[in-house]
């Protein structure tokens, strides 16, 4: 890749298109709570799920069109809910979708996600890495662990790049980056609110610090645990099997193993202080444009964040980039797919929250008992079976609602559900490649690194075979 050319996607975007990681640091339901949900047809839904057929079906039946037109795909399934929405509620409506979903939803995340692929991205591991399955799940336990200290997404851009590149002379690699996605970019982020979205957002709704720990550290150990085990199993008999390994390895031992690009640990901390203090810091100053409340520390990380991707972008050596591959298409891939999915995913949300007066009354009810108590089991599933395609960070705040919304009785007597509401948000992310940011953005890289995925559905065939039946024991164990 020409690296002077691929400079100015990064200069073109900072304004809008910056890529950024945590999904909802600001609240992604303020509009879609203006849109009545229980006024809406299900018809109002078809737009997202063209989305989510269009990433699913033509990487595979039109894969060059695919290729060379996402960007285009997912600018028109927008407006095929932007457009209708404007005849049949107004101008002034869809305008107000538009600017909430680029504003408050879009723009953080995309800052976020930007800001942590950059300052990951300029830290390299020289030396060389072996791949064998001992290596590959030592690797997968540290990023379990790191990825509640600096977010999946920080995590994940930190170190699937040198997972990759310690794999690079064996001929079956798909494996690791499938269980790196179950693992580091998805259960490792469980155990506190800079782990993964949606317990961000349980965290800015008042959710203690340290709660999910205290809930949620026996079905994370137990997950990732079991998770790392049957990878060891898989990966030894990959290993061991004829032709596994190259004569050559791409990365040849010439040098002992060193970290450059250090001072980007200095920036990653700071983006985990930016999001941390954004959480914590309240203030009654507010702005707004084009109709959108825009609060000073929401601003003030957003700002902080634009801040250090331009610091690590300046300071990193161009020659950690350039051994670290590093480039911007899967962040462009990341930054159009995602754009498609926080416009159609407005009218579903809004259908959500409308509860049992709503088109998904079914759905909401189906998480309630008899007796009108919440059941554990059901939010367990409802929110796990919503996050593996609605964006888990949105899904949390329906199902946190649905259960009353009340930080205190949900911490208190009705733990149990809100642990399960967690637990399912955050695992069950891993279902599909667009349940959690981190997800798609690994794929891409590994893609990107040569690395042959499965698609859409063949993902899917991993998850179902290997997570569902880890879910249902969980059930069995803690939620029933």
């Amino acid at each position: 890749m020409n690296q002077r050319r691929g400079w100015r996607w990064p200069a073109r975007a900072v304004y809008g298109a910056v890529l950024g990681g945590v999904l909802g640091v600001a609240p992604a339901l303020a509009w879609a709570g203006e849109l009545q949900g229980a006024s809406l047809s299900p018809l109002w839904g078809l737009p997202f799920a063209g989305m989510l057929l269009s990433i699913a079906l033509l990487p595979l039946l039109a894969p060059l069109f695919w290729h060379h037109h996402y960007g285009k795909v997912a600018a028109g399934w927008a407006l095929a809910f932007l457009l209708p929405c404007a005849a049949v509620f107004g101008p002034r409506a869809a305008t107000a979708a538009f600017a909430h979903a680029l504003l408050a939803e879009y723009l953080p995340f995309v800052l976020l996600l930007t800001a942590l692929f950059t300052v990951a991205g300029g830290i390299y591991l020289r030396g060389n890495l072996h791949g064998s399955p001992a290596l590959n799940t030592a690797l997968l336990g540290t990023g379990a662990l790191l990825a509640s200290c600096m977010g999946t997404t920080g995590a994940s851009m930190l170190l699937i790049r040198p997972l990759i590149r310690a794999n690079d002379n064996r001929r079956h690699v798909a494996h690791v980056v499938v269980f790196f996605i179950f693992i580091v970019s998805n259960a490792g982020g469980a155990l506190t609110p800079l782990g993964d979205p949606p317990l961000f957002l349980g965290f800015l709704q008042g959710v203690d610090f340290f709660w999910t720990l205290r809930h949620i550290w026996d079905k994370a150990l137990f997950l990732v645990g079991a998770l790392l085990l049957i990878f060891y199993a898989l990966d030894s008999w990959f290993y061991h099997r004829r032709e596994e390994l190259q004569a050559t390895d791409p990365t040849p031992d010439t040098h002992a193993l060193a970290l450059e690009g250090k001072v980007n640990l200095v920036l990653l901390a700071a983006i985990v202080g930016l999001v941390l203090l954004s959480g914590v810091w309240k203030s009654p100053v507010v702005f707004e444009l084009a109709g959108v409340p825009l609060g000073l520390p929401g601003l003030v990380r957003d700002g902080g964040l634009v801040l250090v991707t331009l610091l690590s972008l300046h300071t990193t050596p161009a020659q950690v980039h350039a051994d670290n591959q590093f480039g911007w298409a899967p962040m462009q891939e990341v930054a159009k797919l995602f754009a498609g999915i926080f416009l159609t995913i407005v009218p579903v949300i809004a259908m959500l929250k409308a509860g049992t007066q709503g088109p998904f009354a079914a759905i909401v009810g189906a998480v309630t008992r008899a007796d009108g108590t919440p059941d554990p089991a059901m939010y367990f599933w409802a929110s796990g079976a919503l996050s593996s395609f609605l964006d888990n960070a949105p899904t949390y705040l329906v199902f946190f609602h649905t259960a009353g919304g009340d930080a205190a009785t949900l911490m208190g007597p009705l733990a149990p559900t809100l642990a399960a509401i967690s637990a399912g948000a955050v695992f069950m992310g891993a279902n599909s490649y667009i349940g959690n940011a981190p997800n798609l953005m690994v794929k891409a890289i590994a893609e990107d690194r040569g690395v042959r995925m499965p698609g859409f559905f063949g993902y899917m065939l991993w998850s179902g075979g290997v997570l569902l039946p880890l879910f249902l024991l969980m059930t069995w164990i803690w939620f029933l």
